[in-house]
């Protein structure tokens, strides 16, 4: 029986270092009382290694697996501290080798409320205190138990995210947020499965999980031109490991250690309001989850719709 390897990257897009844009649920950045944002951005990942529990493997039945994603995302200013984000993933999943048709459709539509909680000067510097709390469910009646091809997880998700940022006057910054992800459960067409013990139900549990995020970056040339080096951690709380000549499932045990790169620049004067942006980033370490190497590029408009008052 040929094994036919695992699980995409991450779920919602967000939440991955690959998955940078103008304003995330990870970040300090908010929109103004009535401000607008807009972006779009392609992630192209691919990877031919994946874990199998802790052991690193190649993908020699299947070749090269590769996931693009086209992600439109609005930021909209609520106040100057409370921001409402919403993203909605487009994937496209296919591999070199193998007899499985990859898929493509829309993902999850993930909802978002951001709030700053406390902004303090600091020294010579600025000290910031977010929260983050968002929704996300399947906008689609895609298959979850079609790994690595499936295009999401197939469950609603909650999440909760604190974000402490500290940013000096001259443009240097660090920043650091945590958050915990609950996750439900996903229906599968079959009624038998195994996870540590045999189930005879459609319905399996989805891990809930850890995120954490660290990042060192800069503002450069007047505000024009941020970059960023990052990293970042996923940890499923429960969960299975893939077996041995099986497929993955839902409830496979998560865990991603990933390193990124991001560049942003906002052009002055004429193409006021105007953002393109490109990263890069590599998972290093993990836990029935693919080797991936994903680069990404994407283009940000922030416009105002209404004077406040």
């Amino acid at each position: 029986m040929k094994k036919y390897l695992l699980l995409h990257l991450f779920t919602v897009s967000l939440l991955s270092a690959g998955s940078l844009m103008a304003q995330t649920p990870s970040d300090e950045i908010l929109m103004k009382k009535y401000e607008l944002c807009v972006a779009l951005t392609y992630d192209h990942g691919e990877w031919n290694q994946y874990w199998e529990g802790t052991y690193l493997r190649g993908n020699e039945n299947i070749g090269t697996f590769t996931r693009a994603i086209m992600m439109p995302m609005v930021a909209a200013g609520i106040t100057d501290k409370l921001n409402l984000l919403i993203v909605a993933p487009y994937v496209q999943t296919k591999s070199t080798g193998g007899q499985i048709a990859g898929v493509e459709g829309f993902q999850d539509v993930s909802i978002a409320l951001k709030y700053e909680i406390i902004k303090k000067e600091i020294g010579k510097g600025n000290l910031k205190l977010l929260g983050t709390a968002a929704f996300a469910t399947p906008m689609s009646n895609y298959l979850s138990d079609y790994m690595p091809y499936s295009i999401g997880l197939g469950t609603n998700e909650w999440t909760l995210r604190g974000i402490l940022h500290y940013q000096l006057d001259k443009g240097m910054y660090a920043r650091v947020a945590g958050a915990h992800l609950w996750r439900g459960q996903t229906e599968v067409e079959r009624d038998y499965y195994y996870n540590n013990g045999s189930y005879y139900t459609t319905y399996m549990d989805v891990p809930n999980a850890w995120n954490y995020n660290a990042t060192l970056g800069t503002w450069l040339f007047r505000y024009a031109l941020r970059i960023e080096a990052s990293y970042m951690v996923l940890k499923s709380t429960s969960g299975d490991d893939i077996r041995p000549y099986n497929s993955p499932q839902p409830t496979n045990k998560m865990e991603v250690e990933q390193v990124g790169f991001f560049a942003q620049y906002y052009f002055k004067e004429k193409l006021k309001g105007l953002g393109v942006l490109a990263y890069y980033s590599q998972v290093i370490d993990g836990r029935n989850i693919g080797k991936s190497t994903n680069i990404g590029v994407g283009a940000t408009y922030q416009f105002k719709v209404k004077d406040s008052q």
